[in-house]
């Protein structure tokens, strides 16, 4: 059943926005996979930490899949730009499962990296 689990999320969440991946499809990597593979990283992780994503700050194809930072609001506070923000480095597999994650950093919103 553990095998079936991953392929029938991926099947729910698809509705036609190209998440679909058919090996005689004959779609070539680029950027529907990348925008796939950015979808995949956001909605797993918001299964796992149950916050949703703000956003998806990198995005890079590995060996075994892709990594991603996501961005994720970890504690809303007013005004916005204390709120703590928490960005994940989240590992896919090549069928867009995740295999590993883990928080980098955690910062206020209003902060500006000063890395150069």
């Amino acid at each position: 059943m553990a095998a079936a689990e991953p392929a029938r999320r991926r099947a729910a969440g698809s509705r036609g926005t190209g998440r679909e991946r058919s090996e005689g499809s004959g779609r070539r990597a680029g950027k529907e996979t990348a925008a796939w593979a950015m979808r995949s990283a956001a909605e797993q992780l918001t299964e796992l930490l149950g916050r949703r994503p703000e956003s998806v700050s990198a995005l890079k194809p590995t060996d075994d899949g892709w990594e991603a930072d996501v961005e994720v609001l970890e504690l809303e506070r007013i005004p916005e730009t204390t709120s703590v923000m928490a960005s994940y480095r989240v590992t896919l597999d090549k069928e867009g499962d995740l295999v590993a994650y883990e928080r980098t950093r955690r910062y206020t919103r209003g902060q500006i990296d000063r890395r150069g």
